[in-house]
């Protein structure tokens, strides 16, 4: 008989395009060997162009999915992804303290906070922000924001790797025990450098650019494939890396999907073996 896989939760929007959201994790939980559960804050309206509309979950039905996943099947692992509002977000702080996830907790948490779209505009209304960083982000294991979402949090606009490090400064002080700093959208530096930090530590983590007309989903997988490991029993660096392999092999075995728009990455495509 064989062992039954480690426990991830993803909580987050779907995505009706499939590329991203929860549909992302989830197809990132399977290639990377973990069972994956949902707790569904929104659904929204979007395809690989952008989102167009979304209708939110209400807070205590939010919360109600987490608790219920977390008493019966149990969770090595949980991370969000779109959380849309502030009520959500003070829902899930409330029941993750509940239930043993994040700081304090049995289960690594690793939040993403997802509040800009891939061309940079802001997603979360001011008051969510807010909520991010005095209600979440002191819970949270990890926090993965790309460089639009570090201008919306912090207000640095990183456009050199001096940047990053201060703006990994900065969110570290919100309170998370570690800082990833994503690198995708500095596009001028030939490497893609990502940059974790513990307060006391700077570790860059460097991949390469690979040139794609369109990747969708690419953070989702991430902050997922990184849950995956720590699901696992990972340290958060060596979770890290692994995150960081899998993403550049998913780039580099982008599968084409949709028309119309240019290929997409929907991120299922990973090679026989575990990276």
């Amino acid at each position: 008989m064989s062992a039954t896989p480690p426990v991830a939760l993803t909580i987050a929007g779907s995505d009706s395009g499939g590329g991203a959201g929860l549909q992302a994790d989830l197809r990132t939980f399977t290639a990377c060997g973990v069972h994956g559960c949902v707790a569904v804050t929104a659904v929204t309206v979007q395809n690989s162009v952008g989102v167009s509309g979304f209708v939110e979950i209400s807070p205590s039905v939010v919360a109600d999915q987490i608790r219920v996943v977390a008493t019966d099947i149990g969770v090595g692992a949980a991370k969000t992804g779109m959380l849309a509002s502030a009520p959500i977000i003070s829902a899930v702080a409330a029941v993750c303290d509940e239930v043993g996830i994040g700081r304090g907790g049995s289960a690594p948490f690793v939040v993403d906070p997802v509040a800009a779209s891939m061309h940079g505009d802001q997603l979360l209304a001011d008051d969510a922000l807010d909520a991010l960083r005095n209600e979440l982000f002191g819970r949270a294991t990890l926090v993965t924001p790309n460089l639009d979402e570090v201008r919306l949090l912090v207000g640095i606009d990183v456009r050199c790797r001096e940047q990053q490090y201060e703006a990994a400064k900065a969110l570290h002080a919100l309170g998370p025990a570690w800082v990833l700093v994503k690198g995708g959208h500095l596009r001028d530096d030939p490497e893609c450098v990502d940059l974790l930090y513990d307060g006391a530590e700077f570790t860059e983590l460097t991949g390469p650019r690979i040139d794609t007309p369109h990747t969708h989903g690419g953070g989702d997988a991430l902050a997922s494939a990184i849950t995956s490991e720590l699901a696992r029993g990972a340290p958060v660096p060596e979770a890290v890396r692994f995150g960081k392999r899998y993403i550049e092999q998913a780039v580099e075995n982008a599968y084409p999907l949709g028309a119309g728009t240019g290929p997409v990455s929907p991120f299922w495509r990973l090679r026989d073996e575990r990276v």
